[in-house]
């Protein structure tokens, strides 16, 4: 039990670590500046779309930091690419906050809480660890609890867990926030230099994988 929790602790610190003070740094990603291959590239949802999976954790203050980037940039998504948030389980720490996600995304309610999840855990430092608190909170955001604790049980969420465990691995992600583009590609804020960087690479890569979609 104790190597259980010292293991937690250390898993814990997986937000990458805090950006370089490069803050004027964009990485060349034509010269291969700024991310790395995925190995080997994994399937995408869907083939004429390049997407887009955004691996956090409510439990990271980088990925609080790096949220109004991501937003501000989704607010002009080009219609062939497709946003996947993808909560990283890399411990059982990590597990109640993916569970929260995948609650969220089961009833609908996504848009509505995934901030209010965020700004409670890093902003009030609520505990929203085991059941019961979650079910408190989403209460409190509208949601019956029935309808909550038949979501948190169910299925299709038990079924994204086990998804969520094995995704990092595959896509060869080590700390959050990171950012994998259609299947090929990763970068994070360290790779990048900074959060304008990565949204700077992420655009590139888009603008490289749209071009390979028009002309396989």
């Amino acid at each position: 039990m104790k190597t259980l929790r010292f293991l937690g602790i250390i898993l814990g610190f997986l937000c990458t670590p805090a950006i370089p003070a490069q803050e004027n740094v964009i990485p060349d990603v034509s010269k291969g500046e700024g991310y790395e291959k995925i190995v080997p590239p994994q399937p995408t949802q869907e083939k004429d779309k390049v997407e887009v999976i955004e691996f956090f954790w409510y439990g990271c203050p980088h990925c609080y930091t790096f949220e109004p980037f991501l937003k501000e940039w989704a607010k002009n998504l080009p219609e062939n690419v497709q946003l996947i948030k993808q909560p990283a389980i890399f411990s059982p720490k990590w597990a109640s906050g993916a569970q929260a996600y995948f609650v969220a995304e089961a009833l609908g309610v996504t848009e509505r809480l995934h901030d209010a999840i965020f700004d409670a855990i890093q902003k009030e430092r609520r505990p929203l660890e085991t059941e019961d608190q979650l079910a408190e909170f989403f209460a409190e955001h509208g949601v019956d609890e029935e309808d909550f604790h038949q979501a948190y049980n169910s299925f299709i969420v038990t079924t994204r867990m086990r998804q969520a465990e094995s995704m990092p691995e595959r896509y060869g992600v080590t700390g959050v926030p990171a950012i994998a583009i259609n299947g090929k590609y990763r970068s994070n804020g360290t790779l990048a230099k900074n959060y304008p960087g990565l949204i700077s690479v992420m655009n590139a890569l888009i603008k490289l994988e749209s071009e390979t979609l028009k002309n396989p």
